[in-house]
């Protein structure tokens, strides 16, 4: 075993992923580039950042000059509130209302829809003399939360008269922009809308990260809400997108050999003995497993970078370990094999995994943060 490390990553296990912040900077500075002049941006830092960690991330978001942020719930934007981010930060999705006070009291935005929203703001103002500040969601075809189109002018008009409530903004959430015609079907209810009461001094978005990217001939917004990208990923777009901005992933996933040994031809390897060696076959073991987030179902279907070289995952992913087929690598005890991320001019991305599982990248960034480490890098 070597005990002289070749990383000077000193994790306490053997495996964790790496954050490189440079890439979120630039990303930022790419994705400005293709943002209406003059319009802000809000960064979705929900679900810990997508897996990134959202206080570790925050001050390179600020420094290079984003407005907002936004989470999924009180408890996210306490997070940061209590890690002394002080800048404007908005909860995206439904809040409970026996919160409202809570989310007042420590300067935290909420989405409001419904009437009981309504009502909490003004039991909030009643008790602490501090008025909600609020975004209005409206619902424009998503059918998930978000006031209807038909209630939509009515509901405007009775916040921006009530005292207890400071509105701030007004916007929606596109189900399918990578799909044109429903995307416009949703811009049209919402311009309808807001050409009907008074915007003036609002914050208007509508634009998430494919929207943006896409370019959709939209003007009625100032402020547009990014969420993968910053990241360095790209989701779903049209077909008509063409100023696609260059995007670095930032995040990588790593772990070391802890043992190498040789299974003999005809041996079977990992539970179930869904492999089975077809010669003398040299494999390398690293503590990297399903309950680190690794789908099990990608057992025998993925490789990693070991020394320069691709190396194919061989047997069933176990909760904690996994093995690769290194016959061909010269590798020793302590080598770094990465499972994401760039080495040695060799690539793996996320997306190879989403395409295996017939997901998105969404949803496996997120799972990646149960027990790894998490190492900052520059």
């Amino acid at each position: 075993m070597k005990f002289q490390r070749i990383s000077n990553i000193n994790t306490k296990r053997d495996a964790w992923v790496e954050i490189n912040l440079d890439a979120i900077e630039k990303n930022i500075i790419a994705l400005k580039s293709i943002v209406k002049k003059g319009a802000k941006i809000l960064c979705v830092v929900k679900a810990d950042a997508y897996g990134h960690g959202s206080s570790m991330i925050a001050p390179t978001l600020l420094a290079s000059g984003i407005d907002y942020l936004g989470v999924a719930s009180i408890d996210e934007g306490m997070e940061l509130r209590n890690n002394k981010f002080n800048c404007p930060i908005l909860v995206l999705g439904a809040a409970p209302v026996w919160a409202f006070d809570y989310a007042a009291q420590n300067d935290i935005s909420l989405s409001v829809f419904l009437d009981n929203h309504l009502q909490a703001a003004d039991l909030t103002y009643k008790k602490t003399g501090i008025k909600t500040k609020a975004h209005i969601k409206l619902d424009t075809g998503m059918n998930r939360i978000g006031v209807s189109k038909e209630n939509a002018v009515e509901f405007i008009k009775r916040v921006e008269n009530m005292n207890s409530i400071e509105l701030q903004g007004i916007f929606t959430h596109f189900a399918c922009s990578e799909i044109e015609e429903k995307t416009v079907e949703q811009l049209k209810v919402w311009d309808e809308v807001l050409s009907k009461v008074n915007t003036e001094g609002l914050l208007l978005h509508c634009f998430n990260t494919a929207a943006a990217i896409a370019g959709y001939k939209e003007d009625n917004y100032n402020m547009v809400r990014l969420g993968l990208a910053i990241y360095g990923l790209i989701p779903d777009l049209p077909s008509f997108a063409e100023n696609i901005p260059k995007l670095t992933p930032a995040m990588s996933l790593k772990g070391r050999i802890i043992n190498i040994h040789t299974a003999k031809e005809g041996e079977g390897v990992s539970y179930s003995h869904t492999y089975i060696a077809d010669k003398d076959t040299k494999i390398a073991t690293i503590p990297i497993g399903y309950a680190d987030g690794v789908d099990r179902r990608l057992s025998n279907k993925i490789y990693g970078i070991l020394n320069g070289q691709k190396v194919k995952q061989i047997g069933n992913i176990t909760m904690d370990q996994m093995m690769f087929d290194i016959t061909d690598v010269k590798a020793s005890e302590g080598d770094i094999i990465t499972l994401l991320g760039t080495d040695d001019n060799q690539s793996i991305s996320i997306n190879e995994w989403a395409k295996i599982l017939g997901t998105i990248n969404y949803e496996l960034i997120c799972r990646l943060k149960a027990r790894l480490s998490r190492v900052y890098t520059r």
